[in-house]
């Protein structure tokens, strides 16, 4: 199999006002991987109906800090929602890590959500539950369908600007107004 020329991890996707899927519309997916054999992403900008504070407690993790139990997790995508995927910039060797890119990781193991209860965890992080993914070739597909925007991840963007102001903030970044746009696409 032949290396992609452009791979995608650590890139946004943002998706354009056509993509019909409920569970992309108006999403933004922060690429966490991706090679000849498909890619897997993490939805940043959906809420989900839960606290980080309800999901440390089904784990048996308690913490004291009352505004990291209030820090709303995020849906991450339809694949394994009831897995845990933390985007954060702490450079320590988890015990499940993979690097998105530079200054940018994503772990999956109970001891990053253990530090982060105790007051040890990253300087910055997202917590969601669930990821995306896409077979081999199917979000090169998707992009040639006009259904997603690639846009370079931004640390600002995924960790300080808020969850709704996110899908028109990452196209922004390349001089697009998602509002302009139609809600459909065609061919000539």
């Amino acid at each position: 199999m032949s290396a992609l020329s452009t791979p995608l991890a650590n890139q946004l996707l943002v998706a354009l006002p056509s993509l019909a899927d409920p569970n992309f519309a108006r999403s933004v997916a922060l690429i966490c991987q991706h090679d000849e054999s498909g890619a897997m992403g993490v939805l940043v900008n959906q809420p989900s109906d839960y606290t980080l504070g309800e999901v440390l407690s089904q784990m048996d993790i308690h913490t004291d800090d009352a505004v990291l139990r209030g820090r709303p997790v995020l849906n991450g995508g339809p694949v394994h929602p009831e897995r845990g995927f933390v985007i954060h910039d702490d450079p320590r060797p988890w015990d499940s890590s993979l690097v998105v890119g530079e200054g940018l990781y994503l772990t999956t193991s109970r001891d990053i959500l253990e530090a982060m209860a105790h007051g040890n965890g990253p300087r910055n992080s997202m917590v969601a539950l669930g990821c995306a993914g896409w077979t081999a070739g199917q979000l090169e597909q998707e992009l040639a369908d006009n259904s997603w925007l690639t846009v370079p991840s931004d640390p600002a963007l995924l960790f300080q600007t808020p969850l709704e102001e996110r899908w028109q903030s990452a196209a922004a970044r390349i001089g697009v107004d998602l509002f302009r746009l139609t809600d459909y696409s065609g061919h000539a």
